[in-house]
């Protein structure tokens, strides 16, 4: 839905709030983005861990519990976080070689951000706000390096995959990182620093919060000291949580590795709780570093830096602060919700967002673009497609009656609607995938009939037993878990179809057809690979180990 946002919804916001007196003041709006993050990893969400900061955030804003990612791998979710569109309305050249137009896309690892910076950098920097990057980036497009030829055609140093660590390796480090900043700057950015440009490298593959988290607290600071008083807009990414439990508390004990290669010495920001405090504090409550709460506290002593800086700068009443997740861990690759597309979403705006709110309403992160466009007070160019909503008529803490109904979910091979109660998941293969499907042996089958045709992080989903359907179908208010198929029930048939006609528009609006559903180009219709999924429904999977049925 193409939305040319104003200040109305602002205003509505402001006046159940009891103040319109900010209407002149456009606000500061950090987002905070972490990297594979379940909800039960925040007190605030009932988990039974060490948050404080985050706990505190809440209390002092909108907790949401239906906050959702549009796509549950990186590269697709963070293209939305940073365009508020869906991933499957790219146009970057990547995307369109391996998706032609006219054909059904098939967004995953295979976009960036477009030249024309129509994304929120660009936007918001002709508006006025001073934007910065940090942190994490994995939508670029060109993540996917391997030769030595890939690394000269984008002007990088060949970091080998089976690289030691020495000073020669970490100057190439250093030098890649650089190089980063100006990609990020010829998208829309008017700064960034400390950038990863997608998961972590080896040799070099331990986190750094602390790295992260001093380049944005030096962007803020820049920016307020300034002395030309324009906002700013900082989107902060996090390489946390992304691995095992395990590597984060090894990681706390290398701090001397960074994106850069290796440092000279640790960095500890200001306001931060030091690794040895974090630990400290773990051991004094009995929560386990190596089972996760490294990782979980490690964040939240990032955010509390923040925090601090906001308040000690005098900002903290005139800065929106969002914190959310780029998709879930353990079924990130599917399209379920529990630790897959249901991901934490907070946000926090003393005086201006109501405190202490729970919410039950369906927002997405397409939303905080559009979001930040409203308070910004944006012109959004005409040629820009925006998908989201503002959430500025959020802020009193209830929904206006007109807030949407429903939520469009994609990856790969794999779409869906969600409702309050219903969720309707679709998978349907493109022509030549069909070849594919037919022509594997069976132990490639989990691979290829995933919706991201990977395996891995591809076939997570599985332990779903709905995982491999091409049509699901969940009563979510009553089946949080989504494990009862409802899609043969009588009783449930007018509601698939009002979830089909939803999904139908929906897809619709990204230009591409979809199976049956968007007839055109390579789609196909579903039932053409029975046999293959009744076998595979039969396997026993374990990450990229296939046991075969007897």
């Amino acid at each position: 839905m193409h939305q040319n946002s104003t200040r109305w919804s602002l205003f509505a916001a402001l006046l159940a709030l009891g103040s319109i007196s900010l209407l002149a003041e456009r606000p500061n709006v950090i987002v905070f983005l972490t990297d594979d993050q379940d909800k039960e990893s925040i007190g605030a969400y009932g988990g039974q861990v060490w948050t404080p900061n985050l706990d505190r955030m809440a209390r002092e804003g909108i907790l949401f519990h239906n906050g959702f990612a549009t796509s549950t791998v990186c590269t697709p979710s963070r293209y939305s976080f940073l365009t508020g569109r869906y991933a499957s309305r790219s146009t970057s050249e990547p995307f369109r070689h391996e998706n032609p137009e006219g054909f059904q896309a098939f967004p995953a690892f295979n976009m960036g951000l477009e030249a024309d910076n129509l994304n929120v950098a660009g936007v918001l920097s002709k508006a006025g706000y001073r934007t910065g990057f940090v942190g994490k980036y994995h939508a670029s497009g060109i993540e996917s390096l391997r030769t030595d030829s890939d690394y000269k055609k984008w002007g990088l140093k060949y970091i080998p995959r089976d690289a030691k660590r020495s000073p020669e390796l970490s100057e190439a480090f250093r030098y890649n990182e650089l190089q980063y900043r100006k990609l990020l700057t010829s998208r829309g950015f008017d700064w960034a620093k400390n950038i990863y440009l997608g998961n972590m490298e080896r040799p070099y593959a331990e986190h750094n919060l602390e790295w992260t988290i001093d380049a944005g607290l030096e962007f803020i600071e820049d920016s307020v000291q300034s002395g030309k008083g324009e906002p700013f807009y900082l989107h902060l990414c996090t390489t946390l949580v992304h691995g095992p439990d395990r590597s984060w508390s090894r990681s706390i004990a290398e701090p001397l590795v960074s994106g850069s290669g290796q440092e000279q010495e640790p960095i500890q920001p200001e306001g931060m709780l030091t690794r040895e405090a974090i630990l400290s504090e773990l051991f004094k409550r009995g929560l386990d570093p190596h089972k996760g709460h490294a990782g979980y506290s490690w964040i939240d002593a990032g955010l509390g830096a923040i925090l601090k800086k906001l308040e000690k700068l005098g900002i903290d009443g005139n800065t929106l602060l969002i914190f959310t997740a780029d998709h879930g861990s353990r079924q990130k690759g599917s399209l379920f919700d529990e630790d897959g597309a249901s991901v934490p979403f907070i946000m926090r705006w003393p005086g201006k967002i109501a405190a202490n709110i729970e919410s039950n309403a369906l927002v997405q992160s397409i939303d905080i673009v559009a979001t930040a466009f409203d308070l910004g007070n944006a012109d959004i160019p005409a040629a820009y497609e925006l998908d989201g909503k503002s959430l500025a008529p959020l802020f009193g803490g209830q929904a206006p009656d007109n807030w949407r109904n429903h939520l469009y979910l994609e990856l790969g091979f794999g779409r869906a609607i969600r409702t309050q109660e219903y969720k309707y998941i679709a998978v349907r293969y493109p022509n030549e995938h069909l070849s594919v499907i037919r022509n594997s042996k069976p132990e490639n089958l989990p691979k290829v009939m995933a919706p991201l045709n990977r395996a891995g992080i591809g076939t997570r989903g599985s332990t779903n037993p709905n995982f491999y359907y091409e049509d699901a179908l969940f009563r979510i208010d009553r089946d949080r878990n989504e494990r009862r198929n409802l899609i043969d029930d009588p009783e449930s048939r007018q509601a698939l179809e009002n979830l089909r006609s939803l999904l139908a528009r929906a897809i619709q609006l990204t230009g591409r057809p979809y199976g049956e559903i968007i007839p055109g180009g390579n789609a196909t219709a579903p039932g053409q690979v029975e046999a293959q999924q009744t076998l595979v429904r039969k396997m026993k999977i374990q990450g990229k180990k296939v046991s075969l049925p007897e």
